[in-house]
């Protein structure tokens, strides 16, 4: 039986800076060498490799024909020289390689994403059902259904797997152990035991499933698909839950137990609204996406994925009164909570994903006014709130993204998985 792992990017090792020079030479610089080809502004040549790496011009040759071969990389024509010489083979990640897939499992949708190694999406689905009427043996059954399709996809486009990466909005713990999910009703859910053999998880000698929450995973996905902004951020997802994931100094912060971020379920108003994991007055009852289309008299329940947060958006923008007034309600509640963890964690950038990602310019203003209001360094420290880059794709995204970082940084087990 496949054992399930979760925090995909808990226990991996920094990428390497310099040369090894002991046991672990050729495992250290593949990593090295790939990489600085991964990071390079353009194609490198094998010879500047050498030259920013401080490793031989042979060395280099040998790792990067090993590389080659493993499908991480490819040759590109050089770009025009003015000097003597030949120009030499520029290199870049291959794209026909190994590629990561993202399951996510949300309260209301499914979702497949498939990315290649220079970061290309090249598949993605999006199914939408209510899976709080349904067992977690099910829901998990349908989004392993989808992963066929999207392993299959990867056939056809020349894409080998290299592991498999689930996103579940709950607690996950560190043997992958779904502790409580409460929106979906789950406690205590083994997802390895459920998904056990089935096609469309991991076969026998790959990578086994990983399982992550998420808010982190949509954080990680926020944190690379920008590698130009803020290196510390809270990424809030909000759906029909909301999570957060805390990133610090360019790195995801856990907590002690790896369950930091249930940003849904901090009071807003003590004994108020009663909340689905059994507390009264949290966030999500206030300014989770049911409450703003309660409160905006929209219903979601029929519509497809996506349509609801569609409507709250025409709706706001036609200046309806009451999608206003809910809105700037949620905003509310949600800068309440906001301005605690910047408080307590001295944030400087708030990123509105999720359903909350369109629905920004009308979010953002009352967490703007609760932020001032609240944040004691708010007056010489401003704090910036934006929608996310990758919107409602941000945890698939980060979940697939996750595996092609892992092979980045970890070449030699993908050479030694399919040399």
């Amino acid at each position: 039986m496949q054992q399930s792992r979760s925090n995909p990017d808990r226990h991996r090792p920094a990428p390497p800076a310099h040369p090894a020079r002991q046991a672990s030479l050729r495992t250290h610089n593949l990593a090295l060498v790939l990489r600085h080809i991964a990071d390079a502004p353009r194609p490198p040549s094998r010879a500047e490799v050498a030259t920013t790496t401080g490793l031989t011009r042979a060395t280099v040759s040998a790792l990067v024909d090993d590389l080659l071969a493993g499908s991480l990389l490819t040759e590109v024509s050089p770009a025009p020289r003015t000097g003597a010489g030949r120009p030499a083979q520029g290199l870049v990640l291959a794209d026909h390689g190994p590629a990561g897939l993202g399951l996510e499992i949300n309260v209301d949708y499914l979702a497949t994403c498939l990315i290649d190694l220079t970061g290309t999406v090249r598949h993605h689905a999006v199914h939408r059902v209510d899976l709080r009427t349904v067992s977690p043996t099910t829901a998990l059954t349908r989004v392993a259904d989808l992963a066929v399709t999207a392993r299959t996809e990867a056939a056809h486009q020349g894409l080998t797997v290299a592991g498999t990466v689930l996103a579940v909005p709950g607690l996950v713990s560190g043997d992958g152990l779904v502790r409580l999910a409460p929106n979906l009703g789950w406690r205590d859910v083994d997802v390895t035991a459920v998904l056990a053999g089935h096609p469309g998880i991991a076969p026998p000698g790959m990578t086994p499933l990983l399982v992550e929450n998420e808010a982190n995973l949509a954080a990680l996905g926020e944190l690379h698909a920008a590698p130009t902004g803020p290196r510390s951020f809270v990424h809030i997802s909000g759906e029909i839950g909301i999570g957060a994931g805390i990133v610090l100094d360019g790195a995801l912060f856990r907590g002690a137990r790896g369950f930091s971020g249930e940003i849904g379920h901090l009071a807003v108003e003590p004994g108020g609204r009663p909340c689905r994991c059994g507390a009264r007055g949290c966030l999500e009852p206030y300014a989770g996406l049911e409450a703003i289309l309660a409160g905006a008299g929209v219903s979601g329940a029929d519509l497809p994925a996506g349509a609801a947060v569609a409507r709250l958006t025409r709706l706001a923008e036609a200046g309806d009164p009451a999608t206003c007034r809910a809105l700037t309600e949620a905003g509310t509640a949600l800068g309440v909570t906001v301005a605690a963890v910047v408080n307590l964690l001295d944030i400087e950038t708030v990123i509105l994903g999720g359903a909350y990602a369109p629905l920004t310019r009308w979010l953002r203003p009352p967490v703007e006014a609760e932020i001032t209001g609240r944040v004691l360094t708010a007056t010489w420290s401003p704090v910036a709130v934006r929608a996310a880059v990758l919107g409602a794709d941000a945890a698939v995204v980060g979940a697939a993204g996750s595996v092609v970082r892992r092979v980045v940084e970890e070449p030699a087990d993908w050479l030694a998985r399919t040399g």
